[in-house]
């Protein structure tokens, strides 16, 4: 369900629409996008809409588009943190290095043989408050590093 209804999205339109002449320039929805934090270049603005200036259907459908984007966004959120409570065995909050090793081994993802020593470092790279675990902030850096990267 989107916060805002067609009339909210008119008014909000017609606001940014400083000139009044029925379109929302580049530049203009630029200011609104980080007035509500939403973080654009105006050129990789311009080249996602593919013009210099939309009407108010084309402001509602690039609405629609951002909180799908959003709305992803959440579901994404709610998958780490259920990843993150399969590692942290004791639900204190923390994954631990035994936490992690124990979990990786159970899902057969590492051997046995795997020592403790290489989860620490796995740990330690993620690790910005240095206490030895991850919390949940740690844990989601260290997997958005994995998915853009060969960890």
């Amino acid at each position: 369900m989107s916060p805002f209804n067609a009339s909210d999205l008119q008014r909000i339109f017609e606001t940014i629409d400083r000139n009044g002449d029925g379109f929302v320039s580049i530049e203009e929805l630029h200011w609104l996008l980080n007035r509500t934090g939403v973080d654009f270049i105006s050129d990789d603005l311009e080249s996602l809409i593919g013009k210099s200036m939309i009407d108010f259907d084309e402001f509602l459908s690039l609405y629609e588009s951002i909180s799908e984007i959003n709305r992803g966004g959440e579901e994404i959120e709610s998958d780490l943190l259920n990843a993150f409570q399969v590692f942290d065995e004791n639900r204190d909050g923390f994954i631990s290095c035994d936490e992690l090793h124990n979990v990786l081994v159970r899902l057969e993802l590492w051997d046995d043989r795997r020592c403790v020593r290489d989860c620490r470092r796995m740990i330690g790279a993620f690790d910005v408050d240095l206490d030895g675990r991850l919390d949940f902030e740690e844990f989601k850096n260290m997997m958005n590093y994995s998915s853009n990267s060969s960890f």
